[in-house]
């Protein structure tokens, strides 16, 4: 009966804690007591959600999702504590995932208007949300006036006779070379033409000719377009694809951060450079503010490897060293650099598949929301939305509501049959021990501590237990101790309140809501678990 009255009584602490955790009342609750003022910090450290609006929310009943879903679910957003949204492709497309623009300048239809998207942005703002949205200047639509334009041109010359950028200026827009000179897998025919066209990701997605000065003014036009309506940067998509090496992919990247911030000194630049981070960070060379960390993302990545392999001794000390070395490839790669830590995106399977129990899923997203640099959470993560296999299913429907349907989405057509591993969102934040509050109270966490997503990260040497990830962050005159309890066994550790200048706790998370408890300068650590010191 005790065990059982202790085990209500720390689900209540929880309960009381999720039920007004970002906003409202933040003094001193029954129960959970170390709930702190927030401290969000108006800079390009963010916490950000990824939203497809193809499966987020259907705001007038077509099946699918669109900006004014968006709005309608912005309070949803700021409650649970996302100060940034990253929107994929929203330009006109022939296909679902809209990564293959024909009008950079537009929204797609299925998604709504211009009207719709700035009422976004403006309500956004409000919020205190920063909106990027997916720029994508690697490939067009083969459905793009400049690319129809062109093509239709080439099939029109003569035998021996020259394409002239006077009689069609298109042609400059893309690499196209005569059937003689081709040599790549990747070029495809115009047509019946002897002419030839390159596309690296597929033939219904020509590669731009990123060194042409006139399709970068063609790029620049678009930039400031969404500048005008209010975007507060980009992401960029395909980089590494941009030209045949890296030093002209940088070089390219380069000029359009330097158009970017010509328009708008604070915008914020992620790019996607799908590669190991030490060659990712060569990117920032180029001056953008980050490059995705695609070593500790996805499958493969250390936060997954770290959580599969939580019964292996030294895991949280390896774990430690990985947010060393990833804080000192950013700084050595540039003085300004802000790391962009993700778990999952729309490229791969989702956490839910890769981890399959809810223990492990809360502790994966403990990892990566905690921190330094900015963190993304892909839409649905935080309530353990599944996919795995084929593209389409990573970009299900954002699971609501198993009863009520209203801005339910129908999803790719040619996903899999959606089975949901996990409760829907209204049903888990009825539940104090639901992967939805737990990710709440990480990113309350964050959001309270500058210091996590700011601070300089030192480890701990003198906790030699190689389960536990000991470290500072330093950030400004200001520092706290961490310490994670990667592992499925309770832990103590014992640290020095004059060493390392703290008081108490300033908040903690745990899979089953156990409490951290400090009894002077010994911390209880139930099985995985993070405790925040200062």
């Amino acid at each position: 009966m005790k065990k059982l009255m202790t085990r209500l009584v720390a689900i209540l602490m929880v309960f009381v804690f999720v039920s007004g955790c970002n906003k409202g009342n933040v003094s001193e609750l029954d129960g959970y007591k170390y709930v702190q003022e927030l401290n969000v910090i108006d800079d390009k450290n963010r916490t950000y959600y990824q939203i497809f609006v193809y499966s987020f929310c259907d705001s007038n009943g077509d099946g699918i999702g669109d900006l004014n879903g968006v709005t309608q679910k912005l309070d949803y957003i700021e409650d649970m504590g996302f100060n940034g949204i990253w929107l994929m492709p929203i330009m006109p497309s022939p296909t679902y995932h809209k990564y293959d623009a024909t009008d950079y300048c537009s929204i797609d239809a299925d998604y709504g208007t211009i009207e719709d998207f700035k009422k976004l942005v403006d309500e956004c703002h409000k919020r205190g949300i920063k909106l990027i949205i997916d720029f994508m200047i690697n490939h067009s639509s083969s459905q793009h006036k400049w690319f129809q334009e062109a093509c239709t041109y080439l099939s029109t010359l003569k035998k021996n006779e020259k394409p002239s950028v006077e009689d069609c200026p298109y042609i400059e827009y893309y690499h196209f070379l005569e059937e003689k000179d081709v040599v790549e897998s990747t070029y495809y025919q115009v047509g019946s033409s002897k002419w030839y066209y390159e596309g690296k990701f597929w033939d219904q997605m020509p590669d731009l000719n990123l060194n042409s000065p006139v399709i970068r003014g063609e790029i620049e036009q678009a930039v400031k377009f969404w500048l005008d309506m209010g975007v507060d940067g980009f992401r960029i998509d395909g980089v590494k694809y941009f030209t045949e090496s890296d030093q002209g992919n940088i070089e390219v990247l380069k000029w359009f951060n330097e158009y970017v911030k010509s328009e708008k000194e604070d915008a914020y630049l992620v790019a996607e450079v799908w590669t190991n981070y030490n060659q990712a960070v060569e990117y920032l060379q180029s001056g953008v503010d980050s490059v995705f960390n695609f070593s500790t993302g996805q499958s493969s990545g250390v936060y997954i490897s770290t959580i599969r392999q939580s019964d292996v001794r030294g895991v949280g000390k390896s774990f430690a060293e990985s947010m060393i070395n990833i804080q000192n490839m950013t700084k050595e790669a540039s003085d300004t650099a802000v790391a962009a830590e993700f778990l999952t995106n729309h490229d791969t399977g989702r956490c839910a598949n890769f981890l399959a129990k809810a223990e492990k899923v809360k502790m994966a997203y403990a990892l990566e929301i905690f921190m330094t640099g900015n963190v993304f959470v892909y839409y649905g993560e935080e309530i353990g939305v599944s996919g795995a296999g084929k593209d389409e299913n990573f970009r299900a429907p954002m699971y609501w509501s198993a009863t009520d349907t209203t801005g339910m989405t129908d999803g790719p057509a040619d996903m899999d049959k959606k089975d949901y591993l996990f409760q829907p969102l209204d049903e888990q934040q009825k539940d104090p021990l639901s992967i939805n509050n737990f990710v709440k109270r990480c990113i309350r966490i964050r959001n309270e501590n500058p210091e996590i997503a700011r601070g300089t990260v030192e480890v701990i040497p003198e906790v030699t237990d190689e389960a536990i990830c000991a470290i500072t962050k330093s950030y400004e005159d200001s520092k706290i101790a961490m310490l994670y309890n990667i592992s499925p066994e309770a832990k103590t550790v014992t640290l020095s309140k004059d060493t390392y200048g703290y008081k108490g706790i300033r908040g903690y998370v745990s899979i089953d809501g156990t409490e951290v408890t400090l009894d002077g300068e010994t911390v209880s650590l139930p099985p995985y678990s993070v405790v925040i010191l200062k």
